[in-house]
């Protein structure tokens, strides 16, 4: 039995761990909204003198010339080529790789394989960008029709590699909480363990693999160092992967340093980076939305 002492203790340890948890929560909230003003604040200029629908619809990137001209389009849709390698070459694999890990891996096997994917997701994407100019870049050159193997494809491939991690890690995990039942059910009507996989676990878990897809997109359009590296930076509309692309963040990276501080094009920039912004929050958004929904249909 509890002493009233202890039970004092025990209620203020609670409400103090309560208050701290509270006033994280709070400042997570409020340093993303700070984030997101500041883009805002910083942006003011370009709205005002360029306007966002000539900024997000112009074809044109030609920022240090006399007839100054700031067309998102290129950028954005060298960053939807990227992505598009990136999630062509991630989502088969890692969704394969999840399933394998979830129904027919050793647990010897799975717990070798899940403590390799965590190491993957902490190394600095510059090695893989390092890793893709050594060996991918080349090979790319010598087998494909290109003039130069630092095109969209090769950093929509590395770009993939980078997502793998994330795509497997949320997938297995969305697998796994498929109940036990479910499962025995299926081996009770004759269905075999592959066929019980794609049948029944997947298109329960369907919900937490299109999480994990949408943050691995979030992780493709978000990614900078590889892109820098490997696409080729050109800045025209590229028409498709065998081209050199510059996307969003490479555009950001490379030129926030040789701009005017406080100048027309520094305050562009920062609304490309306010665009940036808005679309990974939306994506983040819609796969927690939906990772949440899978958890309260499975907590039932």
């Amino acid at each position: 039995m509890n002493t009233p002492a202890k039970t004092r203790t025990a209620r203020t340890c609670d409400a103090a761990a309560t208050l701290v948890i509270t006033v994280l929560g709070w400042t997570a909230i409020f340093v993303l909204i700070a984030i997101a003003g500041f883009l805002v604040h910083s942006s003011l200029r370009a709205l005002d003198e360029v306007g966002i629908w000539s900024m997000i619809a112009g074809s044109d990137w030609f920022p240090t010339s006399s007839n100054a001209r700031f067309g998102f389009l290129p950028a954005q849709i060298g960053s939807a080529w990227v992505t598009i390698v990136a999630l062509s070459t991630c989502v088969p694999v890692g969704v394969f790789a999840a399933i394998y890990l979830s129904e027919f891996a050793s647990t010897r096997f799975r717990e070798v394989a899940k403590a390799v994917i965590e190491f993957m997701a902490t190394i600095p994407s510059v090695v893989f960008g390092l890793i893709g100019l050594s060996v991918l870049v080349p090979l790319i050159r010598e087998h494909l029709p290109v003039d130069s193997g630092l095109i969209g494809l090769s950093a929509g491939l590395v770009v993939g590699i980078v997502c793998l991690p994330t795509i497997i890690s949320i997938s297995e995990d969305a697998l796994r909480s498929v109940p036990r039942e479910l499962r025995q059910g299926s081996f009770a009507l004759g269905n075999t363990r592959w066929q019980t996989a794609y049948k029944v676990v997947l298109p329960a878990a369907s919900s937490g693999v299109f999480a994990a897809v949408m943050l691995g997109l979030g992780r493709a359009i978000g990614e900078t160092m590889v892109v820098l590296m490997l696409a080729g930076n050109a800045g025209i509309i590229p028409t498709s992967p065998l081209e050199a692309a510059r996307t969003m963040t490479g555009t950001i990276a490379q030129e926030t340093g040789e701009v005017v501080r406080g100048g027309l094009h520094f305050s562009v920039l920062f609304t490309l980076g306010l665009v940036l912004f808005v679309i990974t929050f939306v994506i983040n958004l819609i796969a927690d939305l939906v990772l949440e929904r899978s958890r309260k249909k499975w907590s039932r």
